[in-house]
């Protein structure tokens, strides 16, 4: 009987130590690689195209085979994208070459920027905002489909094979979320654990418990609209906060993002009868005048004008067991003698001065 796991990337099937064939295991060899919502494997992107949805890359046969292995799988090592070095731009009167990014710093002064809008006021930052209700809706196996031995869960971190067993037998352990890759962490949007390495995230246990998803729901009308999950992703600068929505190939006519003070709401059409539609409850206020979005061929990229000067650890609101740890937030200015390298006293923007004085 099979009593170990084998952890060959791609593979995870149980074996027989003692009845391990030379091809046995099919895995990749080689490392994920993930590129502007773009994923695929290293050791073999000539040959599978890579791939926008996270279970289309989960989904991507193996390339290589061999016996099973118990050893643990060495740490993935971030991809190096190489670029050419920026040649010299000019020669400085003594003789020094300076190179492009060097001469704008240098030469160019910087731009005027006009004052960031005042903080709310302390009552505002108080205030409870309600959420916007995205109730979970767990799917069921079609009844009328059969289920066959050796058949897998499909929901994520579950992956439990389907024995002589009936429908409602055993538990399944598994994530409702989405993947979620944010500045090299990694992990599902329905959890709070986060983690480093691509193997450890493939092992993160499951959070919420149900029914076994073997052969999936009921197949939705012809002329239906499948409700599908994209995956996610923000950066900011000190007045706005850009969101990256990936879906490949959305309808540029039909695909909208409604903007409120508080909220915005993103309704997608994509190909194959699929619709990404969500409202998102924001981390704080926003223009909605002055935000805007465009539709790009593999993702939505929406700029919020920030209506404050409040930074946005989070695109949404967060839940309380979160909230403090994004609380103090520092903001060092390069000049007036405060807040640089070696100074003693730092240098709070208004929105965590607020904060400070309430905890005072």
């Amino acid at each position: 009987m099979p009593n170990a796991k084998c952890t060959r990337r791609g593979c995870g099937l149980e074996f027989d130590p003692d009845h391990n064939d030379q091809a046995a295991c099919s895995f990749h060899p080689g490392a994920p690689v993930f590129h502007e919502g773009l994923k695929s494997w290293s050791c073999c992107s000539a040959v599978s195209k890579p791939v926008t949805d996270f279970d289309d890359f989960m989904k991507i046969p193996p390339c290589a085979t061999g016996t099973h292995s118990l050893e643990p799988a060495e740490p993935l090592k971030p991809a190096v994208v190489e670029s050419p070095a920026p040649g010299p731009s000019s020669t400085s009167a003594d003789g020094k070459e300076v190179y492009g990014s060097a001469m704008a710093s240098t030469t160019q002064p910087a731009a005027h920027l006009p004052p960031l809008p005042a903080a709310p006021q302390l009552a505002h930052e108080d205030s409870v905002k309600k959420p916007v209700s995205t109730e979970y809706v767990e799917e069921q196996d079609d009844p009328d489909v059969e289920i066959t031995k050796g058949m897998r869960c499909k929901r994520k971190a579950c992956g439990a094979e389907f024995e002589d067993q009936t429908r409602e037998d055993g538990e399944c352990t598994y994530h409702p979320g989405v993947p979620i890759f944010h500045e090299g962490s990694k992990g599902y949007s329905c959890c709070k654990r986060r983690v480093l390495e691509f193997d450890e995230f493939l092992r993160i246990e499951g959070c919420r418990s149900g029914r076994h998803l073997f052969v999936g729901p009921k197949k939705v009308d012809d002329g239906a609209e499948e409700l599908v999950d994209c995956r996610t992703d923000h950066y900011q600068t000190p007045r706005t906060v850009i969101v990256s929505v990936f879906g490949k190939q959305a309808d540029k006519e039909k695909s909208s993002v409604k903007f409120e003070a508080e909220a915005m709401h993103v309704d997608l059409i994509l190909p194959a009868r699929k619709r990404f539609t969500k409202s998102f409850p924001l981390y704080g206020p926003i223009d909605p005048a002055s935000s805007a979005f465009k539709i790009l061929g593999t993702k939505c990229e929406i700029t919020l004008a920030k209506a404050d000067a409040r930074s946005w650890p989070s695109i949404t609101t967060l839940d309380p067991d979160l909230a403090s740890k994004f609380r103090v937030q520092l903001a060092f200015s390069a000049g007036g003698g405060r807040g640089t390298v070696g100074a003693k006293e730092a240098v709070l923007d208004q929105t965590n001065q607020l904060y400070r004085n309430a905890a005072a």
